[in-house]
């Protein structure tokens, strides 16, 4: 069976999903990248080739997104490496195919992208500002000594969320602790919060955007019901969550990957034994000009494997040549 790799590196989550001919999903992995994608690409291509063991099946395209798609790219032989936007907005319309508006809030960053009639026509990202990502709530779980898994369905317990100041991660947890300290319930002040994470989202990330409907909720965020909750009831829209919701960016670089392999008709994956190579990262300051950028090495046994990094395009060409 000839199948095709999707490898979504970012700062928090690696993952990675293989597809058949037909877009079903055959394996899927969600990991942790712990600052350390390399290892996390090799521990993903190691679990998914013992997923893959004894089911016949080849791999006949990779592609590769996320922050890291670049070295991710190099270490497995990507056939295509796109950005988080246009893996996303691929999954969503696979899976939801007359989807208008995707919410995606991942563990450090949040998109939101806008589609009609099946092509991306605005986006933003929000990669500064923390308030409403996974790492945020991951944090005030914790905090509160609650599951992150119950955090979102105790929202949903709330008979009456408070006013919580979610412009900023710090003023939302002073907020938080204030309100505690007044004696308001804990899945009021859930509720609250996550009222706030909604209402921040839809006001930076969001400005000035259309929300149509059918909407797509995706990220690992969306695994969170309260946030859900708190979506449908700002927009007075429901929200679609797709089965793989915490990996669609891996099935639209798998999608992707799909595509470019039918049009090559070959591919440059340098298969599962990567997992077991030895990869050096270096990096150094160019001095050819005053922009000074900084290339990024990438190497197999002290050979360079690729360079990238500079504004010129002067190191990309020694790519692929160890």
């Amino acid at each position: 069976m000839q199948a095709y790799l999707g490898i979504d590196v970012g700062s928090v989550s690696t993952n990675l999903v293989v597809i058949d001919e037909r877009g079903t999903v055959l394996v899927s992995l969600y990991l942790r990248t712990s600052g350390q994608p390399i290892n996390a690409v090799q521990e993903g291509m190691r679990q998914v080739e013992a997923g893959l063991r004894g089911k016949n099946i080849e791999i006949c395209g990779v592609g590769t997104t996320g922050s890291a798609r670049t070295l991710a790219g190099v270490i497995v032989g990507a056939d295509t490496v796109k950005n988080e936007i246009t893996a996303h907005a691929v999954a969503a319309s696979y899976l939801v195919p007359d989807v208008q508006t995707v919410l995606e809030i991942g563990g450090q960053d949040s998109k939101f992208i806008i589609l009609r009639d099946g092509i991306v026509v605005d986006f933003a990202m929000n990669t500064v500002c923390a308030a409403g990502t996974g790492s945020f709530l991951d944090h005030q779980a914790a905090r509160l000594n609650i599951p992150i898994e119950e955090f979102g369905e105790l929202a949903l317990l709330s008979n009456g969320s408070v006013r919580i100041a979610g412009r900023c991660s710090v003023f939302a947890e002073s907020d938080m602790i204030h309100k505690q300290q007044m004696g308001h319930p804990v899945a009021d002040i859930i509720a609250g919060l996550c009222d706030a994470l909604v209402r921040n989202y839809l006001n930076n990330v969001g400005k000035g955007k259309e929300v149509l409907a059918p909407v797509v909720f995706q990220g690992g965020v969306a695994a969170n019901a309260g946030i859900r909750a708190a979506f449908e009831k700002a927009l007075g829209i429901k929200i679609t969550v797709p089965p793989y919701f915490n990996v669609m960016g891996a099935i639209g670089a798998a999608l992707l990957a799909r595509s470019t392999a039918r049009e090559k008709q070959r591919t440059d994956f340098r298969g599962f034994e990567v997992s077991e190579m030895d990869y050096q990262a270096s990096s150094f300051d160019c001095q050819s000009c005053a922009n000074l950028c900084e290339i990024v090495n990438i190497a197999v046994d002290d050979k360079i494997l690729a360079r990238w990094g500079g504004r010129c395009g002067k190191w990309e060409t020694l790519q692929k040549t160890g």
